[in-house]
C-alpha cells in the first residue's frame, strides 16, 4: 500500500444505527452456558451486523414435563433487541425427560426426539410454546442444527449410519415442526436444514421429498472449508435443488467461520490457523455468500468457546474441546467456560468494516470489468497472471459501486503479494478509492496509476493484489473518518 495515499478509515456503525443488513453473527450455545453474554452484548452490537443466531435449548427450558421456563432466554433476547440487534432462533436440541439417549449426552446435543410418539408430541408442544412466547420479538425460526452430521442427529441403524434414512427422518420431523410453527404464527418465517453438507444434494433432495419444501420459507446451509474456489458454484447448486421443489425458498448462510489458533477443536481443527488467516477466510467467505445472493450470511461466531459436540454427561474432559472461531477471544476456566477479558481480534474489526460498507441491501451488480496484464516493477516484472484471482462486483446501498478482488491461493499454506490491472467502464471515475477490508483503511489512488479510457472507462494500473480481499470503491457516498 506504500504507493497509495492513506485517506482514513471506514466509519463503523453500531447495530442501532443500521436499519438493515445482510450480515449476521452467531451467539450460540448459551443453552449450555458456555460464555457470559453480559460481557459480549455491547461488543457484538458495535460490530454493526443485525441478525444474531441463538439456540433455544429445549432441555434448559423444560426441566419438568409440560412446564416451560423461558426466563434465561428472555434475558438474552431482550438484551439483543435493546441494542438494535435482531435475534433469530434455532429450535434445538433434545431433552432427557423424553429421549433416553439425551440422558447421556452433554447438553442433549443432537438427540432428535424421533424414537416414539411421546417424544415427538413433547417436541411439538415445546415448539408451540416457544413460538407463542417469542413471536413478535423473534420472527425467524430455524428447525434443528446440522441434521446431516453424526454428532447432531445421533440416531443410527445397525452398525452403519444410513444417511438417506436420516434425511427422510429429518424431512418428516422438520415438516411437522414447520406446520406447528405456521399454525401458531402464520406470518413467521420458517427455516430448515442448517446443513453442513450443502454440496450433498442427495440428502437435501431426500428431505425435501417429504413435503418439507412446501412449508418453509428458507433453507440454511453451513460451510466450513479452507478451500473457497467452488463456494459460489456450490451455493448455486443448492439453489437449483431447492427450485425443483419451491423456487420461493430463500437461502440463508447460517454458520461459517475459521479458527484463529492451531490448537482449536471442531471444524477445520489441527491446521495452521492464526488470526490473519482467520480474517482473510472470513472476508472471502462472506463476500462470496453476498455475491451468490443469499438472504443474509452469518459468521460463526462471536466468542471463542468449547465445541462440546460429543460431550458425555459426568465426563468433563469429554467436552473441554476449545474452539477459536470467535471474533472475540477468551480464556477458559476449569469447566471450559469462556472467561477473562473478552478482547476483540483482528477479525472483529474487519467484520465491522465489512458490515458498514454492506449496510442495507448491498448486492451483486454486474458492470464491465476487464483484467489486463501490464509490466509491473513489483513482482517479476508483470501483473499477476494466476487463474486463482477472484473478483466480484457489487452495488452498495448508498449507490456507490465496488469491485472486490483477491488471489485465492491456499490460505493455510500460502500468502500472496503482487499487482493487478483492471479496466472498468460506466462507473463514477471522479472518485475512485481502494479499501483494505481487513483493516477498513481507505486509500487514494495516485493519478499516475489511472488512465482515462474515454467514454466512461478507466484503467487502474498495477494495483496492490493480496490473498486478502481489497475493494475498489467508485463514488462519493461512502463516508470515511479522516486520518
Amino acid at each position: 500500500m506504500e504507493r497509495l495515499q492513506r485517506l482514513g478509515r471506514i466509519v463503523s456503525k453500531s447495530a442501532s444505527e443500521v436499519k438493515e443488513s445482510r450480515l449476521g453473527i452467531g451467539f450460540e450455545k448459551l443453552d449450555r452456558d458456555v460464555f457470559d453474554p453480559n460481557k459480549a452484548y455491547d461488543k457484538v452490537a458495535r460490530i454493526g451486523v443485525k441478525k444474531v443466531r441463538i439456540q433455544s435449548g429445549w432441555m434448559k427450558c423444560e426441566k419438568e414435563k409440560g412446564v416451560y421456563d423461558f426466563a434465561w432466554l428472555d434475558r438474552i433476547v431482550g438484551e439483543l433487541l435493546s441494542r438494535g440487534l435482531e435475534p433469530w432462533l434455532c429450535l434445538c436440541y433434545g431433552n432427557p425427560l423424553y429421549t433416553p439417549l439425551a440422558q447421556k449426552v452433554y447438553g442433549a446435543v443432537g438427540c432428535p426426539p424421533v424414537q416414539s410418539e411421546e417424544e415427538m408430541s413433547a417436541w411439538l408442544s415445546y415448539v408451540e410454546a416457544t413460538v407463542k412466547h417469542f413471536y413478535g420479538r423473534i420472527t425467524l425460526f430455524e428447525i434443528w442444527n446440522e441434521p446431516d452430521c453424526a454428532y447432531s442427529w445421533k440416531h443410527f441403524f445397525g452398525e452403519e449410519r444410513d444417511l438417506m434414512q436420516n434425511a427422510y427422518e429429518y424431512g418428516v420431523f422438520a415438516r411437522d415442526t414447520a406446520r406447528v410453527i405456521r399454525a401458531v404464527a402464520p406470518e413467521a418465517k420458517i427455516c430448515a436444514f442448517a446443513s453442513v453438507g450443502v454440496g450433498d444434494l442427495a440428502f437435501i433432495n431426500r428431505a425435501l421429498s417429504t413435503g418439507l419444501g412446501e412449508v418453509i420459507d428458507y433453507a440454511s446451509y453451513h460451510c466450513y472449508s479452507p478451500f473457497d474456489m467452488d463456494r459460489v458454484r456450490t451455493i448455486r447448486n443448492f439453489r437449483d435443488i431447492l427450485d425443483l421443489y419451491n423456487p420461493k425458498i430463500g437461502i440463508i448462510q447460517g454458520e461459517s467461520g475459521a479458527q484463529s489458533d492451531s490448537r482449536g477443536s471442531g471444524a477445520m481443527a489441527h491446521f495452521a490457523w492464526n488470526r490473519d488467516k482467520q480474517t482473510k477466510l472470513m472476508l472471502r467467505m462472506l463476500l462470496q455468500d453476498l455475491y451468490a445472493g443469499v438472504e443474509f450470511t452469518s459468521y460463526f461466531s462471536t466468542m471463542d468457546m468449547i465445541e462440546a459436540l460429543n460431550g458425555r454427561v459426568g465426563e468433563r474432559a469429554s467436552y473441554l474441546d476449545y474452539g477459536y472461531f470467535g471474533v472475540i477471544s477468551a480464556d477458559f476456566d476449569e469447566d471450559g467456560r469462556s472467561t477473562g477479558e473478552y478482547s476483540e481480534k483482528k477479525s472483529y474489526f474487519a467484520l465491522s468494516a465489512l458490515a458498514s460498507l454492506f449496510e442495507g441491501k448491498a448486492e451483486a451488480f454486474r458492470f464491465p470489468v476487464a483484467r489486463e496484464y501490464l509490466p509491473s516493477i513489483r513482482v517479476n516484472g508483470t501483473d499477476c497472471t494466476d487463474n486463482t484471482v477472484q473478483d466480484y462486483t457489487f452495488r452498495l446501498d448508498n449507490g456507490d459501486t465496488a469491485l472486490v478482488y483477491w488471489n485465492a491461493v491456499p490460505i493455510l499454506t500460502s500468502t500472496y503479494e503482487g499487482t493487478i490491472t483492471y479496466s472498468v467502464y460506466g462507473q463514477d471515475n471522479e472518485c475512485v478509492r481502494l479499501v483494505d477490508l481487513s483493516t477498513g483503511e481507505v486509500y487514494g489512488i495516485p493519478e499516475e496509476m489511472k488512465n482515462d479510457q474515454r467514454n466512461g472507462g478507466i484503467r487502474l494500473r498495477n494495483l496492490p493484489l493480496s490473498d486478502s480481499p481489497l475493494m475498489i470503491l467508485f463514488g462519493k457516498n461512502t463516508k470515511i473518518a479522516e486520518k
